[in-house]
């Protein structure tokens, strides 16, 4: 088959089984104890069954497994070894509630692990370098995407779309294990999606979130661009993840700022949440950040294509654009302040946030 047809099946593989396994999730998720209960920063009132990640998990394996090709074996096997394990450790952090420091250290095991298996970043030209970079990334990614699911269908509809993005780069230039993962990622979130979107009666939990991130920095890794330099070429994945890169700066900023603990800090101080508290519903909140993530892709794909110089002013201005917002919801008028309670509250809207 060619990789176009190889696309389309695992695309509409993967929408189907994701479709089809996250009602089961739902129904396994009270009898397992994976429920997200309400309290006081969550806006739902009743628990919510938290197991929907598996159906993404469920549907991405069955697909590659099954349709993926025979090409590069066994890194598609490593990255699937690595990607199943992140996802059993996010499910058993949502039953048992692991330590914070505990996940990282088992994260960065498996960054390692795939680092090790030839998923590599190569920048410095020094080993350890880059596998410190690559360890890095793919352990930040992870855990940008994890920050990133705080309202209903925002990561599983961020999710499809920059794996959307991820493979029409990689169909473009030709790059089957890019082209693989992206289809059957961007045919699982959606099938998700069906149950996740607001008012969601499913959420995908640590399960799904830490799942997603793992293989999109894996995918992002393995996107090669032949006429590019190695600089230009890794601006193209930067920029089509800048949204979660952007909204864990600022919520490890943030938080750092407030005296609080980025790692075990929860609360309401995420993009989505600032956006939805400044005049627009949370539907909406959602909607604008997909919005988002369609131009930083469309600017991917021009970067992708452009001359060094084209490349490189196109990389400024996004990352001037992210500094100016950055500025503006955490230090110009949306910026957040500590009241003795505890208790976060916008500075011109003045209303609570956990």
């Amino acid at each position: 088959m060619d990789i176009v047809t190889t696309v389309i099946i695992l695309f509409v593989g993967a929408l189907v089984i994701a479709t089809a396994m996250t009602p089961v999730s739902k129904w396994l998720a009270p009898r397992v104890g994976v429920m997200d209960k309400p309290n006081a920063r969550k806006i739902h009132a009743a628990p919510v069954p938290r197991m929907g990640g598996t159906a993404i998990f469920v549907a991405v394996m069955v697909v590659v497994v099954l349709f993926g090709g025979q090409q590069e074996v066994q890194q598609t096997a490593a990255i699937l070894f690595g990607a199943a394990f992140m996802s059993f450790l996010g499910l058993a952090d949502d039953r048992f509630t692991l330590s914070a420091y505990l996940r990282l250290v088992l994260q960065f095991g498996a960054a390692l692990f795939v680092w090790f298996a030839g998923i590599r970043i190569r920048m410095f030209s020094i080993d350890w370098l880059d596998a410190a970079l690559t360890v890095l990334w793919i352990v930040g990614i992870s855990n940008a995407m994890n920050f990133l699911d705080n309202m209903d269908g925002l990561l599983a509809g961020i999710s499809a779309i920059m794996a959307g993005f991820f493979l029409v780069l990689a169909v473009l230039n030709g790059q089957v294990l890019v082209a693989t993962f992206s289809a059957a990622l961007m045919g699982a979130c959606i099938g998700f999606l069906f149950w996740n979107l607001n008012p969601a009666s499913v959420f995908m939990g640590d399960s799904g979130s830490m799942f997603l991130g793992f293989l999109l920095a894996c995918v992002a890794i393995k996107l090669r661009f032949v006429a590019q330099s190695p600089g230009v070429s890794w601006m193209v994945p930067m920029i089509v993840m800048a949204l979660p890169v952007f909204d864990t700066t600022m919520v490890v900023i943030s938080r750092l700022r407030r005296g609080k603990n980025p790692l075990t800090t929860p609360g309401k101080d995420h993009t989505s949440h600032r956006i939805a508290e400044h005049g627009f519903s949370r539907r909406e909140a959602v909607l604008i950040l997909y919005l988002v993530c369609c131009a930083l892709g469309l600017v991917a794909l021009l970067v992708s294509a452009a001359n060094e110089t084209a490349a490189r002013i196109l990389g400024i201005a996004v990352a001037c654009v992210a500094g100016y917002m950055l500025w503006y919801m955490e230090f110009g008028p949306w910026k957040l302040k500590t009241i003795p309670n505890g208790v976060v509250k916008d500075r011109q809207t003045n209303v609570s946030q956990s």
